[in-house]
């Protein structure tokens, strides 16, 4: 009888677990990505590569800066990604 009563406390509890924990944190939809990386290499030289670099850094740092150059105070995570060569990542 003890061992029911512990099994379903133990269930019980771990149900209660999942209902209390904290939500996670929105993730940006790959179409927002697209959308945003889309506007900002609209006037890049090589549009397949801006698009694939800024798609990357929009997966990670949840924005983009406005405009098709510049502005990357907006977005500081955004602005400070290194590639090897400890040069800007995100176009």
């Amino acid at each position: 009888m003890k061992i029911l009563i512990f099994t379903l406390f133990l269930l019980s509890s771990s149900f209660l677990v999942d209902a209390v924990a904290p939500p996670l944190a929105p993730v940006p939809d790959a179409g927002s990505c697209d959308a945003m990386c889309n506007a900002r290499c609209a006037k890049a030289g090589i549009y397949k590569r801006c698009f694939r670099y800024c798609g990357m850094c929009c997966n990670k740092c949840k924005c983009v800066p406005s405009g098709t150059y510049g502005n990357k105070s907006e977005c500081p995570c955004y602005r400070d990604m290194l590639n090897a060569k400890g040069q800007s990542k995100c176009p």
